[in-house]
């Protein structure tokens, strides 16, 4: 029978999917066939998949690792928070639904045959299938129901190895909380753990990890150090608020961090660039006079965070902006604030509503429950320079007459709108910056250089670096012997 292994943490945000995403280069670059994957995922960082479903970010990058096409079975269910008390439900890639916060502890269940139908369908074509848990088992109170953690673990009989972030201090502490805190069936399931993010000289961590060993009983597969390379991989469903460079730069972009900020990785190729220097602009903050351009973000609640940004002020600020000439540029739910108007007459997003737009653009939007998932290629229509990318939306915009699109599908269809003088613009095309080219152009545009390299190279370079560091740190044969990797 194909092996598996599953990667629990001790809590949430301790490296999970990016240890995931290097076992998956590493195991691959042995020759073996691997496959991720991550029963219920939280996220509105999401990918879209060639059969045009969504699944989280991190299974995408994770797929990449693989060296294969991300598909829904990888992440069969993806819960897209949308308020503080419910998540668009997105099951096998498509919508079914909305899933409160009554109904979570009990609703979750539901999804478990969709969850086994898709594991097994990935351990039928795959040598080792390496799984990512979410948050942490630790969570006892939401035991009942789950099918992200133990609860998953123990109907696919898969072994699990704990993840503790020694970064985060307290780690002998959460490893051996965790043991104490488990059921005894659940906790026989951990074989052993992991220490993530070390910072120094290991040595003077022996003590420690014996200590850990004795109290939980379970077996040290090794230590991992800090890994720089690991935070140039897209992230899952956090934003660090680090994200500028304190180097000399030619370009400041600002970017208002909205609270359902979507698929927010459409970032990172611009913040790689060394001529760029992009500020995460929290709450409370004004955007920065300094700034060049202001990009408007994706959000998974659209007029909600709508409303955010004006209670913010930042659409005084950007008016400010606006009036000195400089850029603004709009991604899917940004784009639509940029026009005149939004109306989600049926409630996809929270409650219905309509609201006027910040009124950039002359187009207006409609959300409807017709959700559009698809890659896309095509060329900007002002210099026919070629992108790629994709789109996860459910709203319908609609340009005025003569309104200039900014884009040209290669089957001949439109999308977004540029104002007169090119200074404000949007689009629906999530990744539209990943290509060298198509970055290149607005770069130059706005007034900085490229390094001309292609994102999807530096987040291979990345996963072989991540790849490597695992392979000098982590007992990998043990590991595979846990996972029963007979083949190995």
């Amino acid at each position: 029978m194909t092996a598996a292994i599953m990667l629990q943490g001790t809590g949430s945000d301790v490296g999970k999917s990016v240890l995931t995403a290097g076992l998956c280069r590493l195991l691959t670059n042995r020759g073996l066939r691997v496959r991720p994957f991550k029963p219920q995922n939280m996220s509105n960082n999401a990918a879209a998949t060639l059969s045009g479903g969504e699944i989280g970010r991190a299974q995408a990058v994770q797929a990449q690792a693989c060296r294969i096409l991300p598909t829904v079975d990888m992440n069969p269910v993806l819960l897209k928070p949308q308020s503080d008390k419910t998540s668009q439900i997105i099951v096998r890639g498509k919508v079914e639904g909305v899933l409160d916060s009554r109904s979570f502890r009990n609703g979750r269940v539901s999804f478990l045959p969709s969850i086994i139908e898709s594991f097994e369908r990935l351990r039928a074509e795959a040598d080792i299938v390496i799984v990512e848990g979410a948050g942490s088992p630790a969570e006892v109170n939401l035991r009942a129901g789950d099918v992200a953690n133990m609860g998953f673990a123990r109907v696919a009989n898969v072994p699990v190895v704990l993840i503790g972030d020694i970064d985060r201090g307290g780690v002998i502490a959460s490893l051996a909380g965790t043991k104490a805190v488990l059921e005894e069936a659940d906790a026989r399931m951990i074989r052993g753990f992991i220490i993530n993010r070390f910072r120094g000289d290991i040595a003077i961590f022996d003590e420690g990890y014996r200590l850990i060993e004795r109290q939980t009983g379970w077996e040290g597969l090794g230590i991992v150090p800090w890994i720089s390379a690991a935070r140039r991989l897209p992230a899952e469903d956090a934003i660090a608020f680090d994200v500028q460079s304190a180097r000399p730069t030619q370009l400041t972009i600002a970017v208002p961090i909205l609270p359902r900020i979507a698929n927010f990785d459409d970032l990172d190729a611009l913040a790689a660039e060394a001529s760029v220097c992009l500020v995460l602009v929290p709450p409370g903050k004004p955007l920065p006079s300094k700034a060049d351009v202001v990009i408007l973000p994706g959000s998974k609640s659209t007029i909600a965070d709508l409303h955010f940004l004006r209670e913010q002020g930042w659409d005084i600020d950007l008016a400010g902006h606006v009036r000195r000439g400089k850029r603004v540029f709009g991604l899917c739910a940004g784009y639509q604030m940029l026009g005149r108007s939004i109306a989600d007459l049926e409630g996809i997003e929270g409650r219905p509503d309509s609201v006027a737009g910040l009124g950039y653009l002359p187009v207006d939007t409609v959300l409807r429950d017709d959700k559009k998932v698809v890659p896309v290629e095509g060329v900007r229509v002002r210099d026919g320079m070629p992108f790629s990318g994709y789109e996860i939306h459910c709203g319908q915009t609609e340009r005025d007459p003569g309104t200039a699109p900014l884009l040209r599908f290669l089957d001949g269809d439109f999308d977004g709108a540029v104002t007169p003088d090119g200074l404000v613009a949007g689009c629906y095309v999530h990744g539209i910056f990943n290509g060298a080219r198509q970055r290149q152009a607005w770069l130059a545009e706005w007034g900085a250089a490229s390094d001309g390299v292609e994102h999807l190279s530096k987040i291979e370079a990345s996963l072989d670096e991540l790849a490597d560091m695992l392979a000098k740190s982590i007992d990998i044969e043990r590991l595979l012997a846990i996972a029963d990797q007979r083949i190995a």
